[in-house]
């Protein structure tokens, strides 16, 4: 691998990137950073999680000038987490050179922002609705700019930004360079980079640099039926320190994150329905561990970078590949150890080794944890807490109490009921949740005597076998 010193990084930058634990470059490190320090326009397919943000943050900081006080650099980006993750990391690779950065996205007082604008900051990050209204005011002019990042671009398209995107680039120079990043290059994505970029060259990660080895990946052939109540074993098996949940639909992220809680769980959900400072709510209690779980959708989950993800559930088997990808780079971050786990029905199993084979990984097959092994784990878990408790000494005002019981009562049953007040007690509280009908699930086979039946619908010649076929095919011929 490639070191940072080794690319002609610049010395401050180079500290920078030290202080931030770093020392060798990433594939699309590697690749991207010495090819954009020429200036030559970029496509850079690679996935959430790869280095991405310091592949391009880094060429950009070497080609702003300190001394010219104007907006010099743009990075346009899917959703608020993404472009304040975004310029974050840049603020932490300038922290030696006296270059900033400004995040600005919807939600956020527009006064603020444009406030902060007037302080003119060398690089913008943002969300393209709010970076279009800020050209419309006035408060952004992009007529200097010399760089352009266009990060997720595929999530932009899916979104529906493509148009907004268009219209912000139709603010900038002809004379800039343009990097764009994506994990899929679908034909509005080509087209795009086609009218907007100067010969630009493709940096293309291949999928088996992208599935971290730091993430162990396992799945269980569920019916639709069974998943919650497997889920529910396995949290309790697992016992994750933080964990993310991914559904397929914003109705199954409210119905899960719901049932999580009447199990007792700590549990919230992100979909894009909710409003920004619904989302600011979630995302810190979730950062700060005031919930353990978050149940998303894919869309509201992009850019979503909270340290400590242990365990990825895919409550719903992902759509494609790509998203696969995304969903497990939650976890096994920064040298840490992660656990991604799939639930497939019985018809969905076929997609497991498409994931397999698309994404180089090897996904292993697992039986479900039984009753026992589940209430076993609760106990410990409850057993594990007390003496916590015990050690830090946290039981001095209940001694008398515990004292008075003790002359009425058996001390293991007493030591036994406080387990299981700490254990969570509603593990059995009914739960049903509406099922979600799988997007790309097998199609069953058809028999041949049906094939041929729907061939032939519509044909008023056609009424099957015997002597009936052929007796409304002689009436047809009669003109009856």
């Amino acid at each position: 691998m490639t070191t940072f010193h080794e690319m002609g990084i610049s010395e401050p930058i180079q500290r920078a990137i030290t202080d931030m634990g770093f020392e060798e470059a990433s594939p699309i490190q590697e690749k991207a950073i010495p090819m954009a320090l020429t200036g030559k326009d970029i496509i850079g397919q690679a996935q959430t999680g790869t280095g991405k943000t310091a592949a391009f943050a880094i060429p950009i900081l070497e080609k702003v000038d300190t001394s010219k006080k104007y907006v010099q650099a743009i990075a346009i980006a899917p959703t608020r987490e993404l472009a304040i993750q975004v310029s974050e990391e840049i603020n932490r690779l300038a922290k030696y050179v006296g270059i900033s950065s400004l995040p600005i996205y919807g939600g956020q007082s527009i006064d603020r922002q444009i406030k902060a604008l007037k302080k003119v900051p060398h690089i913008i990050t943002g969300t393209p609705g709010r970076l279009l209204d800020h050209i419309q005011r006035k408060t952004l002019k992009l007529d200097r700019i010399s760089v352009v990042v266009l990060d997720e671009a595929d999530e932009m398209l899916d979104m529906g930004f493509l148009e907004d995107i268009e219209r912000i680039l139709k603010e900038t120079p002809e004379e800039k360079q343009t990097l764009l990043f994506s994990a899929t290059m679908p034909k509005p994505i080509q087209n795009l980079a086609e009218r907007f970029m100067n010969d630009p060259e493709l940096v293309k990660i291949k999928a088996k640099e992208v599935t971290s080895p730091s993430v162990k990946q396992i799945f269980y052939e569920v019916n639709e039926r069974d998943k919650f109540e497997v889920l529910c074993r396995l949290l309790d098996v697992d016992n994750p320190e933080l964990a993310v949940i991914f559904g397929r639909t914003k109705r199954r992220v409210d119905e899960l994150s719901d049932a999580l809680n009447k199990r007792g769980y700590l549990a919230d959900g992100l979909h894009g329905d909710l409003n920004q400072r619904q989302r600011d709510v979630v995302m810190n209690k979730f950062r700060e561990g005031n919930i353990d779980i978050l149940v998303a959708t894919d869309v509201a989950a992009r850019g979503i970078d909270v340290s400590g993800v242990t365990h990825v559930y895919n409550f719903d088997i992902p759509q494609d590949p790509e998203s696969y990808v995304h969903r497990i780079g939650r976890t096994g971050r920064a040298g840490k150890t992660g656990l991604a786990i799939t639930f497939a029905t019985p018809r969905e199993t076929g997609q497991i080794h498409s994931i397999e084979k698309a994404s180089k990984g090897k996904i292993q097959r697992k039986s479900i944890p039984t009753v026992a092994e589940a209430r076993e784990s609760i106990q410990r878990a409850a057993t594990e807490k007390m003496i916590q408790l015990v050690e830090k000494e946290e039981y001095k005002q209940f001694k008398q109490a515990a004292s008075e019981l003790l002359e009425q009562y058996d001390s293991i049953a007493l030591v036994s009921i406080a387990l299981k007040l700490l254990s969570k007690e509603q593990r059995d509280v009914p739960v049903q949740l509406t099922s979600e009908t799988p997007r790309y699930a097998n199609k069953p086979k058809i028999k041949a005597q049906e094939k041929t039946r729907r061939n032939y619908k519509g044909n008023r010649e056609f009424a099957g076998k015997g002597a009936i076929g052929k007796q409304r095919s002689s009436r047809k011929k009669k003109g009856l």
